[in-house]
């Protein structure tokens, strides 16, 4: 039960303690005054009573309390909602146009109910639209259960009964700034146009992103669909841009996101990434085990405090499920991109290590565990001479860095480098805290890490995790104990009646 839980029932039980009180007075209260005629005695009397009763009415209409009994909370604003609500620094109106038949558009509608009362900022109208269709018509609504968010002249509509949508949708209206995330095209990197979904055909029976999974034939849209869509809920503009063109970076670029990229990089598209970055620029790297990474570009990252070392990283004791070479994350480095995340994992990665770089402030973010060990090939045998004779410490996964790139530059540089892609593609970008990871990182890159932010809602399957000492415990309770109890309390049964 929340803090506001508390409050709230302890206001009921106030109110309930009240009406005791004005009961038991009631029942003292003589019904004559002795100064008074009978008439004139029950008119003072109807009166106080009218009198209390107003103002306990106006005392509860001002500080009404809201309970939510339901398990699921059906009908309390979620936490991400009420904290962009009392965020809110200018009024704005939001006019919902629902559809009484339906459940979720009702239960909406008492949650906006909810957060008005959070902030004076927000004004609610809730209108049914079938009994105001000329309303309606005239605010330009055409289907049910829309919500029309406003600002002094910025309107937009949200179709949803969803009360995360509607935040959303208040943080795309109040946005003062254009930002836009280019992402890089031209050398087979993930695209960001594609089905949003785990698109791939199935090589082999029970397939993973591991080492089995090398016999999965990718689709050609196989991407990052559902990272694109997730930014475009929070109002960020995403644009495709290639280096081959030859042409500079555009200004307006917030973040660079360089997203498992395939081929080499040509003559010159390194120096483009280097002028932008020296320009006060911002990008995201991750790169894949597999990738050979070029001379050019690890000079780069090398001035920036970074180099990628190949291999792939092997976990025998934190890891997702029972792949060892997929690295579950509990533990992050202090930084705005970690702060408040939970478990996250990474399907294949490469170790990254941290150099020396003049006026480059480089920071561990994510790392695998003591006894992570590094395997040159990922399709070898765990149990082989080489994972035995490896020397095993916590292996570098993302890091983050920042400051100024070279004597010519002129405002400090971003940067975000990870030895993975496919935490990000649409397999496992809405699975655990990956999510929260990828747009943490982005808001940082953005320089918008002190902003509202909320993470959209992603449409996935409802699914159960569990980490790998999770499945330990659980199978030696249910595999182990409880049967040997069993066992235990019968021969004890027996020895006892023999």
């Amino acid at each position: 039960m929340t803090d506001g839980d508390l409050i709230n029932v302890g206001l009921f039980l106030g109110v309930i303690v009240a009406l005791a009180l004005l009961f038991a007075a009631g029942l003292k209260l003589p019904v004559r005054l002795g100064f008074a005629p009978r008439a004139i005695s029950a008119a003072l009397v109807i009166a106080s009573a009218l009198g209390v009763v107003i103002l306990a009415n106006a005392a509860l209409f001002r500080h009404d309390a809201h309970l939510d009994l339901t398990r699921e909370k059906a009908f309390t604003p979620s936490a991400e909602a009420s904290r962009v609500i009392r965020g809110l620094t200018e009024p704005v109106e939001v006019a919902y146009f629902f559809q009484k038949q339906n459940p979720g558009a009702v239960a909406l509608g008492t949650m906006l109910r909810q957060l008005e009362r959070e902030n004076a900022n927000l004004r609610v109208r809730l209108i049914d639209a079938d009994q105001n269709p000329a309303l309606a018509s005239n605010f330009g609504v055409r289907t049910y259960n829309a919500a029309l968010l406003s600002a002094g002249a910025r309107r937009i509509e949200v179709v949803t009964t969803d009360d995360r949508e509607i935040a959303l949708g208040l943080l795309r209206l109040l946005r003062k700034r254009e930002v836009v995330i280019c992402f890089a095209a031209g050398h087979g990197e993930y695209d960001i146009d594609n089905f949003e979904f785990h698109t791939h055909f199935e090589g082999a029976q029970g397939h993973s992103h591991d080492a089995s999974g090398l016999a999965v034939v990718q689709m050609e849209q196989h991407g990052i669909g559902r990272l694109r869509r997730a930014l475009e809920k929070l109002g960020l503009s995403v644009r495709k841009i290639s280096f081959a063109t030859g042409q500079p970076i555009p200004d307006d670029c917030s973040a660079v996101v360089e997203a498992n990229p395939r081929t080499r990089y040509a003559p010159g598209e390194t120096d483009m990434l280097r002028r932008y970055l020296e320009r006060g620029g911002s990008a995201m790297f991750l790169i894949e085990p597999d990738y050979e990474l070029d001379d050019s570009v690890a000079s780069l990252l090398a001035q920036t405090g970074l180099k990628l070392g190949n291999g792939v990283i092997v976990d025998p004791k934190d890891h997702y499920f029972t792949d060892e070479q997929m690295i579950a994350v509990s533990r992050y480095g202090s930084h705005p991109v970690t702060r408040g995340l939970a478990l996250s994992f990474y399907p294949g990665a490469r170790p990254l290590e941290m150099i020396a770089a003049r006026g480059i402030k480089v920071t561990p973010l994510v790392a695998s565990s003591p006894e992570a060990y590094v395997i040159a090939d990922r399709l070898a045998n765990a149990n082989n001479a080489e994972a035995a004779a490896a020397p095993r410490f916590s292996k570098l996964i993302a890091a983050a860095a920042e400051g100024r790139l070279g004597d010519a530059a002129t405002a400090p540089f971003r940067l975000f480098v990870a030895g993975d892609a496919d935490f990000i593609s649409n397999s496992f970008f809405p699975y655990l805290a990956n999510s929260d990871l990828a747009l943490a990182a982005l808001a940082w890159l953005t320089r918008e890490e002190r902003a509202p932010t909320m993470k959209p809602p992603v449409e996935v399957l409802p699914t159960v995790t569990l980490t790998n000492d999770q499945m330990g415990g659980i199978f030696v309770v249910t595999v182990l104990l409880m049967p040997g109890l069993i066992a235990f309390a019968g021969g004890a049964m027996w020895w006892l009646r023999r």
